[in-house]
C-alpha cells in the first residue's frame, strides 16, 4: 500500500465521477488522506459544472464508465479530449467488446477496474505527474 506521507507533496486535483456514493466517498477519502485535492460528482452533469469552475484546477478525472447524466462516461471523456486536452481522463469499470472500442475511440488510455483499487489510482496519478514533469523540463 502507498505510504500517504510520501504523497503529501503531490499537488494534483482529482475529479471523481461516480453515482455509487459509497465507492465515490471511499476513493475520495483515501485520495484526500494521501494529500490530493478531490472534487466529487455524482453524475456527468455535476462533473461538467465542476469543469467549468476554473478555481478548482482539475488535473485528473476518474469517471465511472456507467456514469449517469446528460453524457455517458465515454461522451464525457470525448468532450474532455476535444475541449480540455490538458486534462487526463481515466475510465473505471468493466470494458469488454463495444465498451473497449468506445474507450479506444475516446483515447482514455488504460482503465481501472471496479471496485477501485486505491493504490492503482494513486500510482496512476503519480505516473501522470512524473510524465508532466519530464515534459515541462
Amino acid at each position: 500500500m502507498s505510504d500517504p506521507a510520501e504523497l503529501k507533496t503531490v499537488e494534483a486535483s482529482v475529479l471523481i465521477i461516480d453515482g455509487d456514493i459509497v465507492s465515490r466517498h471511499a476513493i475520495s477519502d483515501y485520495l484526500r488522506h494521501c494529500g490530493y485535492a478531490v472534487v466529487e460528482a455524482a453524475n456527468t452533469d455535476e462533473a461538467m459544472t465542476a469543469l467549468a469552475e476554473p478555481k478548482l484546477g482539475i488535473d485528473v478525472i476518474l469517471c465511472d464508465i456507467a456514469a449517469l447524466g446528460t453524457r455517458s462516461g465515454f461522451e464525457l471523456a470525448r468532450w474532455v479530449r476535444e475541449h480540455r486536452p490538458e486534462l487526463e481522463v481515466r475510465l473505471a469499470g468493466s470494458l469488454d467488446g463495444i465498451a473497449r472500442t468506445a474507450a479506444d475511440l475516446c483515447q482514455t488510455g488504460p482503465h481501472l477496474g471496479r471496485p477501485y483499487e486505491p493504490d492503482a489510482v494513486v500510482d496512476y496519478i503519480k505516473q501522470l505527474r512524473a510524465a508532466r514533469d519530464r515534459t515541462e523540463s
